[in-house]
């Protein structure tokens, strides 16, 4: 199987237009246990820092940065159409993340994820330098 094309897809910032739009691309993601439910509302909080891959037959990829302080940003809602995984786009959509959190001299990007590979490509470890790991508890059942 062939590469698909990436050339005709354009990487560029959400807009609160693209909110609707945006929450039904990531429902099949959301379905298949790859992404936390977002709403409408949720979405448009992260607007801000959201860039979408678009081709002229609408979007084909997301991912956000979310910043929770000047230490510690994260890279969420990353999906890209079942048609462009494996073409770098993912990738793409990742470095535009980590280009915005060095502009706002965020310390560290973070990212939860099952795909481990993927993010160790993109740069991503377990460990940070002095030896940190996050670590995690579960505090309820569902999300």
């Amino acid at each position: 199987m062939s590469e698909p094309e990436t050339t005709n897809v354009d990487i560029r910032h959400a807009t609160s237009a693209d909110a609707s739009a945006l929450a039904s691309f990531i429902t099949p993601f959301v379905a298949d246990g790859k992404l936390l439910p977002r709403t409408v509302d949720e979405l448009m909080g992260l607007l801000p820092n959201c860039f979408v891959a678009e081709t002229p037959d609408g979007i084909v990829g997301c991912a956000a940065l979310e910043i929770y302080s000047a230490k510690l940003a994260e890279v969420r809602s990353l999906a890209v159409a079942s048609q462009y995984q494996r073409s770098g786009l993912g990738k793409r959509l990742v470095e535009r993340c980590i280009e915005v959190a060095h502009e706002l001299q965020v310390f560290e990007v973070m990212a939860i994820t099952s795909s481990e590979r993927f993010f160790k490509s993109c740069g991503f470890d377990f460990t940070l330098p002095g030896e940190k790991k996050a670590l995690f508890i579960r505090t309820r059942d569902e999300h």
